[in-house]
């Protein structure tokens, strides 16, 4: 079984701090991530291989252990120790699941959720990568759009609890193109995977049941939760954006390039269109949520003037500004 020094995974030294494990982590998941480079195996790997170190290295107890036993956790198995977090191990205890049998895991194209053989002898077979949470169920970072930071947290289900009338509730952090485009997550249950279909349109709020799943007769519900968006802002099934548009556009008017989360579509720009002049483009909006149809995308354009004018730029305004003759908008 092959040693995995993490610290050379991440490109980082052995003394180096959280924040610096967390800077090289999100640099690496960015590059390797499998939206990013699509059927390459190799970064797939890679990525996994990043999941996994960051697991561990960001585990302030998992560092520990990892950084005590380091190159010697083969001769502490080969001894009849077993696994350093097994039974009679120096870590014994420490590395569970808590007091839960529910564990939580995003999931991409493709299960990122399998780590090495390695991380499994040093931390044992139940072992995962991801923080307790409340209630002693743990949440694995595995895949995908995962972190609050870049990707968020990996996408990490929240905290599992006993809801009322016996249902076992937890919650799925979506970003707005999983919301647009349709997900799943994989939630595990005494060792049993369950894959959690979140459908196009969901919105924080949206709840799945999935009847008698949780185990005991029990329902499983998972709520979204939508993390904001830096270009688009959701009204229900309706989208807002911000395009800046030339003076040249907004005077003569034009066609302008405008990003949905569809795909790009050109907006029409008449002449003579004012800064914060707003356009409703039909049916680019949400799906909407286990209703058909979709929303509109609603783009509001700001006018962005050329800035620096040289001499004869200012003269030729000047000409232009004058031959115009724009009356006082602020009169009356």
């Amino acid at each position: 079984m092959e040693f995995q020094d993490y610290y050379r995974t991440l490109g980082v030294q052995r003394s180096a701090t959280p924040a610096e494990i967390k800077k090289a982590y999100r640099k690496l998941a960015r590059e390797n991530h499998p939206d990013a480079r699509p059927g390459d195996a190799s970064a797939e790997s890679r990525f996994k291989a990043i999941n996994e170190a960051q697991a561990v290295l960001t585990d302030a107890d998992k560092r520990k252990r990892y950084d005590t036993l380091g190159k010697d956790w083969d001769k502490y198995a080969s001894a009849g120790g077993g696994t350093p977090s097994g039974a009679g191990g120096p870590f014994a205890g420490g590395g569970g699941r808590g007091g839960s049998n529910v564990r939580y895991e995003f999931r991409t194209d493709g299960d990122a959720s399998g780590f090495s053989d390695f991380f499994r002898m040093m931390f044992g077979a139940g072992a995962e990568g991801a923080p307790r949470r409340s209630g002693g169920a743990t949440a694995a970072a595995t895949g995908g759009q995962s972190f609050e930071d870049i990707l968020g947290s990996m996408g990490r289900s929240g905290g599992a609890g006993n809801a009322a009338h016996g249902s076992l509730e937890a919650t799925a952090e979506l970003s707005l193109e999983e919301a647009f485009h349709g997900t799943t997550r994989l939630v595990e249950i005494g060792g049993k995977r369950l894959e959690v279909t979140i459908p196009r349109g969901a919105d924080s709020g949206s709840r799945i049941k999935l009847s008698g799943k949780a185990g005991g007769g029990r329902d499983l519900v998972v709520a979204v939760r939508v993390r904001p968006h830096p270009t688009f802002t959701r009204r229900g099934p309706d989208l807002e954006r911000e395009v800046p548009i030339t003076l040249r556009e907004a005077l003569l008017g034009g066609e302008v390039a405008v990003a949905t989360l569809k795909g790009r579509v050109l907006l029409t720009v008449p002449p003579g269109t004012q800064s914060g002049r707003t356009f409703r483009l039909t049916g680019q909006g949400m799906p909407r949520f286990s209703a058909g149809g979709a929303g509109d995308l609603y783009v509001r354009v700001r006018v962005v003037l050329p800035a620096a004018l040289d001499e004869d730029a200012r003269k030729a305004a000047t000409g232009f500004l004058d031959l115009v003759d724009q009356p006082d908008p602020r009169a009356g």
